[in-house]
């Protein structure tokens, strides 16, 4: 499975600040540091989510087709959070609200560096 996700950035303070905020949202804090690095998690049994300076020293750029997608544990904290994005300066891709004909619910987004974000809640089937 998946361990942490990276995303570059060219703007560490602010995009640093960005991710505080929403991350702490999700009751993720961060787990690791230095100063080309963060990575927050809920748990460390959980995927970490990671901004960093590039480490060639070029411009951190975003990837077409590339996406993080967050998990939450209900549609109202897809509102939240999608709201809170766009609070701290993302720019929307698409409103939170429900996705095809399953039980998909998502808000898209891109953070200050024009990383595409989501996040969703999804009610699994009963067996």
């Amino acid at each position: 499975m998946i361990g942490y996700q990276m995303v570059g950035t060219n703007n560490f303070e602010k995009s640093a600040a960005f991710y505080d905020a929403l991350m702490g949202e999700m009751g993720a804090s961060r787990m690791m540091q230095d100063d080309k690095f963060i990575a927050w998690t809920g748990s460390p049994t959980e995927t970490a989510f990671c901004i960093c300076k590039p480490h060639d020293g070029e411009t951190a750029t975003t990837g077409n087709g590339v996406m993080t997608a967050f998990m939450v544990e209900s549609p109202a904290m897809v509102d939240k959070i999608y709201a809170k994005a766009l609070e701290l300066g993302a720019t929307d891709e698409g409103a939170a609200g429900p996705r095809g004909e399953d039980s998909f619910y998502a808000g898209y987004f891109r953070d200050l560096d024009g990383n595409k974000c989501n996040v969703f809640h999804m009610e699994m089937p009963s067996a």
